[in-house]
């Protein structure tokens, strides 16, 4: 009996840009409910996203509009199915009517204009978290892969806190190394790395260094396990997988990693993935197999996300 819950896919985002229908299964997608309904409880974190290059903030404010239109007509369509919680509470009210949990993300401020304005419109909206970037740096920070060594600005500064304040996940994947630590010393709430593997397993600046996963456990946050082959490492399959989560376990993190599969905001899975979410059934017996415990597997599936969302989310 299995429980999952993921902190980022970017399926809204494909539904945006090909008309396509949650309840329907996608064979050239990743997630759906089709197949979210194949474990005991399912909860997923949705990303509204979309790449600020070439984009004023106008357009990205309006593409945020349309997709969150999007994701709340896929609630309409599929209200017997699913579910829009912004805490735990709300979460398993839905789990008791045998729906799917739907929790809102928005994977770079850009989408809110970096305005604390915005990001209170959007807290009211249902939105729970937020990647300060995405891989284009912005107002708030330098991202992973652009203005590197620029980390938050005041306004970033101001716009972290104001989402603690909120009750807010302050969302670390894809920022600058100098950003996520000037993330951390302000922190005052968990805070996660929704989709970021360990950069002592491959080294990728999207992944974590072993000092920022531990400064991760230090605040009572998590990090999502990744299926990205990019951030696996080559030749990728459940063996690289596996080793990054046992970097992680060894690291202190039994608590402190959750899923974070990129489901839908990935070009390629590893070999044994290819049925997207579905897929985790199979990680999960090979990782049983492996004699990890059924304990530390419904922590690494379910409970330390829910306990984060529990801790922060809190209306």
């Amino acid at each position: 009996m299995v429980k999952v819950f993921d902190a980022h896919c970017d399926t809204i985002y494909q539904c945006y840009k090909q008309n396509a229908n949650l309840l329907k299964e996608n064979p050239q997608g990743h997630l759906d409910l089709v197949r979210m309904r194949q474990f005991t409880t399912s909860a997923q974190f949705f990303a509204i996203f979309e790449d600020a290059k070439g984009k004023t903030d106008q357009r990205m404010e309006e593409i945020f509009a349309l997709e969150y239109q999007i994701f709340c007509n896929q609630l309409e369509l599929n209200q017997r199915e699913l579910a829009f919680c912004c805490t735990r509470n709300e979460a398993e009210n839905a789990f008791m009517q045998g729906k799917s949990a739907a929790f809102l993300s928005v994977e770079g401020a850009d989408l809110l204009g970096c305005s604390l304005e915005q990001l209170d419109r959007a807290y009211i909206l249902g939105v729970r978290a937020v990647n300060l970037t995405w891989n284009r740096s912005n107002l708030l920070s330098g991202s992973a892969l652009e203005e590197t060594e620029r980390g938050l600005s005041p306004l970033g500064k101001a716009f972290a806190r104001r989402m603690q304040e909120l009750g807010m996940l302050v969302d670390v994947s894809h920022l600058s190394d100098t950003g996520f630590w000037d993330v951390i010393d302000l922190a005052e709430k968990p805070v996660i790395a929704s989709h970021s593997n360990a950069r002592a397993v491959c080294h990728h600046p999207r992944n974590l260094t072993n000092a920022q996963f531990m400064a991760l456990v230090q605040v009572g946050g998590v990090a999502g396990l990744n299926l990205y082959t990019d951030f696996l490492g080559p030749d990728p399959d459940f063996g690289s997988i596996t080793a990054h989560l046992d970097h992680f376990w060894s690291l202190g993190g039994e608590d402190h990693v959750s899923l974070g599969g990129d489901w839908d905001g990935c070009d390629t899975l590893p070999e044994g993935m290819e049925e997207g979410i579905g897929s985790l059934r199979k990680l999960y017996e090979y990782l049983l197999q492996r004699n990890y415990s059924e304990t530390l597997l419904e922590k690494l599936y379910y409970k330390n996300l829910m306990r984060v969302v529990d801790e922060v989310c809190t209306m």
